[in-house]
């Protein structure tokens, strides 16, 4: 008659009173009892009646496995720097096994992979792991990897736990900016608005947070970064200044993007801007004289001057023609391209244009085109084509008989349609073929004025006219003349008395006529008769009589 005698509130055993077996009345849990003792047992205390008598029993729980490893958490995170040197432990979570034994944790196990091993240390009654780096982490080719770390018991058959390991890789700044094209190729017309956006760069980096957060900006240029501005944050690349094809027909940018890592990295690329032509540029025309003046006797396709046109305007803008406006003894002759010559094309007459205002015309082929001209004044100097001209070919010259000898007898004037040396005038005494005596011992000429003096006192009765010729030379070489015929009148004076003619003419002599004594009046007794040398008025006489005196 045995009776279980327990201090419990579980009454695990029990006795079957008729055979006296001891047997389990209600479940028993090791782990529960003991927890995690490498010993568990429970005591217990029979009461045998007939007699009394008390017995002490201990009975030895043995684990079974039961209990399969755990971890604390489902999932383990762990942050590693993709910089990490291979060889770099990271602690793992331990697993916890309620059984003891031979049916506790015995191992770790990881799931396949690249990157990690695990290394496994046993210590007293647990058993803990480390994550070994076998090889070198890259953020950007794979920025999370996950794991199953197993916890394995020892049982038969073996229980296991998992837990899942999530490595989240950590940037650094391993990673440079890297640009959608390494050149950027665009056209821009020339002159446009300041504000006009021209093209973007855009960049990329691998790199997370900060790390690939990219700022843009020129890198040396000098000037040209003047004519551009750049927008850091967004890579927008706008005209600043004046865009001239002229002076830049092609800009090449060197951008850089940088990222705001610690330290920053950077990378370049180029934008090559094609600046496009626009007809703004006027035709330039320079000319060079080759002369200072031209002979008027200048032959056809003499060089007077070179004529040189240019425009800074590119392809068609830049084709430019040249011309004459109006009409000139003179052309345009292409020597190679844009220079021409300006040649004699016809004959000049100082006389009758003594120089010429030549404007050059340049236009190009734009649109609309553009022209500019410049006036050349040709001066055309004289050579000795014109001989002296006198306003008459005969001067008729009167002088007084009995006049006193250096007296000016006339002026003769010529006029000579050259200039200079060519017109300048000396004047000389010629004798006419009729004339008998030199005319040099008659008159005497002032070569420079034309003034003619008598060198001689004339008798009108003994010479009425004499003729000479008086020759104009202009001072050119060879030098020119021409011939004027000058007459001579000598004009009478009343310097002759009437002569009597005979019979009347004896001085102091007595006439006798006879008259009738019958003459009536009118009746003609005589006539006398008188000349006089002179001549006109001088010669012309009247009669009268007088008494004698007596």
């Amino acid at each position: 008659m045995f009776e279980i005698v327990t201090g419990s509130n579980k009454k695990y055993f029990d006795v079957n009173l008729k055979t006296g077996v001891l047997f389990v009345n209600e479940r028993i849990d090791r782990e529960e009892l003991c927890v995690s003792n490498q010993k568990c047992s429970l005591n217990i205390e029979a009461l045998a009646k007939n007699p009394h008598h008390l017995y002490r029993v201990e009975i030895k729980i043995l684990d079974i496995n039961d209990n399969a490893p755990h971890f604390p958490v489902k999932i383990f995170t762990v942050n590693i720097s993709e910089n990490a040197s291979p060889g770099e432990r990271f602690p793992l979570p331990v697993a916890e096994d309620s059984d003891v034994g031979s049916n506790s944790l015995k191992e770790y196990k990881l799931s396949p992979n690249e990157h990690f091993s695990l290394d496994t240390q046993s210590e007293d009654q647990s058993v803990s792991a480390e994550l070994v780096l076998n090889k070198a982490l890259d953020r950007e080719k794979q920025a999370t990897i996950k794991l199953v770390l197993t916890g394995v018991d020892g049982g038969k058959p073996p229980k296991s736990g998992t837990v899942n390991i999530i490595i989240n890789i950590m940037d650094v700044n391993d990673n440079n900016p890297v640009f959608s094209q390494p050149l950027y190729k665009v056209k821009l017309k020339e002159n446009v608005a300041a504000g006009t956006k021209v093209t973007s760069v855009f960049a990329t980096d691998l790199d997370e947070g900060i790390n690939r957060e990219i700022m843009y900006s020129f890198v040396g240029h000098g000037k040209k970064k003047d004519l551009f501005t750049i927008i850091p944050e967004t890579g927008d690349i706008v005209v600043k200044g004046q865009i001239d094809y002229e002076e830049n027909p092609a800009i090449e940018l060197r951008v850089q993007a940088k990222d705001k890592g610690s330290p920053p990295k950077s990378t370049p690329c180029k934008v090559l801007i094609e600046v496009m032509d626009e007809n703004d540029n006027a035709p330039e025309i320079i000319v060079t004289p080759l002369l200072e003046s031209v002979k008027e006797d200048t032959k056809s396709g003499t060089a007077v001057a070179l004529v040189t046109v240019s425009d800074k305007d590119g392809g068609k803008n830049g084709i430019v023609h040249c011309a004459l406006k109006g009409s000139f003894p003179f052309k345009l002759e292409t020597s190679y391209n844009n220079h021409y010559s300006l040649v004699v094309d016809g004959p000049l007459d100082r006389e009758s244009v003594s120089q010429y205002n030549i404007t050059i015309t340049a236009a190009d082929e734009g649109t609309p085109p553009l022209s500019s001209s410049t006036v050349i004044t040709v001066h055309i100097s004289d050579v000795n084509d014109n001989a002296p001209h006198f306003p008459a070919p005969v001067i008729n010259a009167f002088l007084s008989e009995n006049g006193q000898a250096g007296g000016l007898v006339t002026k003769v004037t010529a006029d000579d349609s050259d200039t200079g040396e060519n017109a300048e005038l000396s004047y000389s005494l010629l004798d006419s073929s009729s004339s008998s005596v030199p005319i040099t011992t008659l008159m005497n000429i002032n070569s420079l004025s034309g003034e003619i003096f008598s060198l001689q006192s004339f008798n009108h009765e003994e010479t009425k006219r004499f003729q000479f010729e008086v020759m104009a030379t202009d001072s050119g070489v060879p030098p020119l003349s021409s011939n004027v015929t000058v007459n001579a009148y000598i004009l009478d004076e009343n310097d002759n008395s009437p002569v009597i003619l005979p019979p009347y003419s004896d001085p102091g002599s007595v006439n006798t006529e006879n008259i009738p004594y019958s003459a009536e009046a009118g009746y003609f007794v005589a006539k006398i008769r008188a000349v006089d040398a002179d001549s006109g008025y001088n010669a012309l006489l009247s009669y009268h009589m007088s008494e004698p005196k007596g």
